[in-house]
């Protein structure tokens, strides 16, 4: 059992750290959180190093007179259950007297799922003490998946990326509405091949070099696969593992499918389709990566198509070279519709359409990417998408290019061939 002196060490400690250490929080967009006078815990989940920390310590920095933050990975609290949770409480309140009865009290848990139990008091504390808490981790643990039952309803759910496009810029000290136009454009161009190779987590972006991003990314990579993935499924095929990860993070915005894998790989080392498909299933729980699927009424067709798969960030592609560009700008603006709440499909027939599906306001839209237009692929993109827009009855479609910006008709169909960053513009808005 952890003595309230320890406690109270740690809670002046974080205090003095954020308050005196932590510096140029990036605002990051798209944390939505429930109206105040709907009582829930706000839980935000991603994978590792995406910035949640951070999104804790931006709210404790707002809030510092009435917050309390505790990070359940500092080795002073190595063993903590549940009945300690009880005992950081009070300890705060004897620290902060003047808090006690106050109604507007937050509380911010770090790697919370390190405390078995801890959902039983924080759904008490939000719901009889009117305490706001937030709550973090990297587990699958916490995602909705698993905690909507444990929670019993009262948990909002958070999703947390590696920087967008736009938090990059501001990351790097640039704006996108200040530099659309002018000399200020080719300056965007160039930080928007920069991060569609090395991607937005916040410690990749913010490091000096090519050679020091590179080797973030590998070791935040050997990281998250032995934590999130061989020690948390416990996985004992590490040949099947290792082939099944290099299929996957290769196939950055391509299809990929179980069934050919299998036929791939069934001679050469031993192994079930049923373990197959529960190693595969245990990347899309990672958080790692995200699977679209085939826009079609039938359920048994969506999911015996192959999906396309899309990877959380752009950076942990393989390998991270020049010839992929096409395929990461299409994983960005994948990244873009999930972050502002798209429903997302992809359209097959005799051509194809990389998105299609309904917005927000459920007006369905129809998305082409590609890197540039050319006489080469010009008729290919176009024809997919119109395909598209006739099946939908769609009366305009969306071509997003690195930088080309242009209009074309075709069988009563306007296809707006627009830039990555004048859409993304247009998507804020």
């Amino acid at each position: 059992m952890l003595s309230k002196e320890v406690i109270k060490d740690i809670i002046l400690d974080n205090e003095r750290f954020i308050l005196s250490e932590v510096k140029n929080i990036v605002p990051r967009r798209h944390i939505f959180e429930p109206e105040s006078k709907i009582k829930k815990v706000k839980i935000l989940y991603g994978t590792r190093r995406s910035g949640k920390t951070f999104i804790l310590y931006d709210i404790f920095k707002r809030n510092k007179d009435k917050s309390l933050y505790i990070d359940f990975e500092d080795e002073r609290l190595f063993g903590v259950g549940i009945e300690d949770l009880q005992r950081i409480k009070d300890a705060f309140f004897e620290l902060k007297p003047e808090l006690i009865n106050k109604s507007d009290i937050i509380f911010c848990f770090d790697e919370i799922q390190n405390v078995n139990g801890w959902e039983r008091f924080v759904r008490r504390v939000v719901e009889r003490e009117n305490i706001d808490v937030w709550v973090a981790g990297s587990s699958s643990k916490i995602t909705p998946r698993y905690i909507n039952t444990s929670l019993r309803g009262r948990g909002w759910s958070i999703p947390v990326y590696p920087f967008s496009f736009e938090e990059y810029l501001t990351a790097t000290g640039l704006s996108l509405k200040d530099l659309l136009y002018g000399k200020g454009k080719s300056l965007l161009l160039k930080s928007l091949d920069a991060y569609l190779r090395f991607g937005g987590y916040p410690e990749v972006v913010l490091s000096a070099n090519d050679f020091t991003r590179k080797k973030i990314l590998d070791e935040y990579m050997r990281a998250m696969i032995l934590r999130d993935l061989i020690e948390n499924f416990q996985i004992k095929n590490i040949t099947l593992f290792n082939n099944l990860q290099e299929a996957l993070f290769t196939s950055l915005a391509s299809k990929y499918s179980s069934s050919s894998f299998y036929k791939q790989f069934r001679g050469k080392f031993p192994f079930s389709k049923t373990l197959l498909f529960k190693y595969y299933n245990y990347f899309i729980e990672s958080l790692l990566l995200y699977e679209v699927r085939l826009f079609t009424q039938s359920p048994y067709k969506r999911r015996r198509n192959p999906p396309k798969i899309y990877l959380v960030d752009i950076g942990l592609s393989l390998p991270r070279t020049n010839d992929k560009l096409g395929r990461a700008l299409e994983n960005l603006v994948y990244l873009d519709l999930r972050r502002h709440g798209y429903e997302i499909y992809y359209y097959g027939g005799e051509g194809e359409c990389d998105f299609v599906g309904y917005d927000t306001k459920g007006k369905f839209y129809a998305i082409q990417v590609a890197w540039e237009l050319t006489e080469k692929n010009q008729e290919r993109e176009l024809s997919g998408l119109i395909e598209a827009c006739k099946r939908f009855r769609l009366k305009r479609g969306y071509i997003i290019t690195r930088d080309q910006d242009s209009i074309h008709k075709e069988d009563g169909i306007v296809i707006n061939i627009v830039s990555y960053i004048h859409w993304l513009q247009a998507l804020q808005m």
